[in-house]
């Protein structure tokens, strides 16, 4: 029997490798609500369930965590529900690589919990859920021929999977991609305006996670935007509209870093007559993270506050884009509030992008009131006002911002949809009874 611990820690192409050699096209990792544990469509794979059910930091009894091989291309494809009591599981399709299982698995569940959650703090009738096609390093990323074929395939998967989840654009996925992803499935959104979709959300995204500022300089009665200093980890597709939203909110100076110098001669040019300075690092550098600023925001990868790195952080306020930012939301939101830091927790503020695409299927008018009612300070639902409400919360009962969110987010994903009620669990339940994985 394979062990739990050689399992997840193999990296994916030798996990993939080791499908093949057990002739697994599919397979499933189920929650069992009368059992109270997870369940694996095939025993050979039982340690990846051993593993998820002695997780107590990123498991919180997902209700499916479904799989399948790409046809040609060596490609893992995951599609990750966490709870769908308020709608179907929503989330963007992450193209990412990582170094094991063990990664892979965990980003998934964190992605697709923190979808629960920002969908249910946006008011939205949708539930948690996250695609990954994890990258094999033997495949050339910018193959357009690849991408089509890979994109089409998992479109495929997605259309087999009966709609427990609707998939959407994320890190590493283009426009171009998702409308191939739909060309083969109509369960997904973000695909271009030219086939009726709502197309790219980043910019969408960015200036949420600007409002999310607005509300926390207010809380700390820091006045506005204008002439602070932002440090900003990442400049693609979210980070760098949200600079030009800074920008125009007259912010003194930019400090920016990404690991791409083609990407950032591209923003530099952009905002050549603004007061941008804008480096070029590693991937394993954060030293971002410890400038001289006002406000700190992740817009590149998770887990970038942790036992490291929060103990040099200088910023007063921490707001940004990327998913996932707390290693650990409960030690490391803690960590941040003994600092005398004001953490904003990411599913608060980055959901324009879910919000821009969350009624594609309801036609479009100018000015779209369910829109832009996020972005009216008025709104109680809106960014700024949910910020507000969890900071001033925050205050009042000595608990970390993140801890309160999650309370909030935690409480709101339980209420049922209207119309369809807890509907994703059934469609997970009737792939299990039906033999989806074979």
């Amino acid at each position: 029997m394979t062990s739990n611990a050689s399992l997840v820690s193999k990296n994916p192409q030798e996990f993939i490798a080791f499908l093949q050699q057990n002739n697994i096209k599919r397979f499933s990792l189920v929650f069992d609500k009368k059992a109270n544990k997870v369940n694996v469509s095939d025993t050979k794979l039982q340690p990846l369930a051993d593993f998820i059910n002695a997780d107590e930091r990123d498991f919180m009894q997902h209700e499916g965590m479904l799989f399948q091989l790409s046809e040609k291309y060596d490609v893992l494809f995951g599609a990750f529900v966490h709870k769908t009591n308020r709608g179907q599981a929503s989330g963007g399709l992450r193209f990412w690589q990582y170094a094991t299982m063990e990664d892979f698995l965990r980003d998934g569940m964190r992605l697709s919990k923190g979808m629960t959650r920002k969908n249910a703090l946006a008011n939205l009738w949708w539930g948690g859920g996250k695609g990954i096609m994890v990258h094999n390093p033997k495949n050339d990323k910018n193959d357009l021929t690849m991408r089509e074929e890979l994109y089409k395939d998992y479109g495929r998967f997605i259309t087999s999977i009966k709609g427990c989840y609707i998939t959407a654009e994320d890190v590493g996925t283009c426009e171009e991609d998702m409308a191939n992803v739909f060309s083969q499935t109509r369960f997904t959104t973000c695909i271009p305006a030219s086939v009726g979709g709502s197309g790219n959300p980043s910019s969408a995204t960015a200036l949420g996670v600007v409002h999310g500022m607005e509300a926390a300089l207010k809380f700390l009665d820091m006045g506005t935007l204008e002439g602070k200093t932002v440090a900003v980890q990442g400049m693609g597709h979210v980070a760098e509209p949200m600079m030009g939203y800074l920008f125009e909110r007259k912010v003194a100076k930019i400090i920016a870093v990404d690991i791409n110098q083609d990407l950032i001669d591209e923003v530099k040019s952009k905002y050549a007559d603004k007061n941008l300075d804008a480096r070029l690092v590693d991937m394993k550098d954060n030293s971002i993270l410890f400038e001289e600023c006002d406000i700190l925001a992740a817009c590149a990868t998770g887990a970038i506050l942790n036992d490291e790195s929060i103990p040099q952080i200088k910023a007063k306020i921490i707001c940004g884009a990327s998913n996932n930012q707390l290693k650990d939301s409960k030690v490391h939101g803690q960590a941040i509030a003994e600092r005398g830091i004001t953490y904003v927790p990411d599913f608060l503020v980055n959901r324009m992008g879910i919000v821009n695409c969350a009624d594609e299927q309801s036609g479009y008018i100018d000015n779209d009131p369910y829109f832009y009612r996020h972005l009216d300070q008025n709104y109680e639902y809106s960014v700024f006002q949910t910020t507000l409400h969890v900071l001033n919360q925050s205050k009042v009962t000595d608990t970390p911002p993140a801890d309160v969110a999650i309370k909030l987010a935690d409480e709101l994903a339980l209420e049922n949809n209207p119309i369809y009620g807890h509907r994703g669990e059934k469609i997970v339940e009737s792939l299990v009874k039906n033999g989806w994985s074979k």
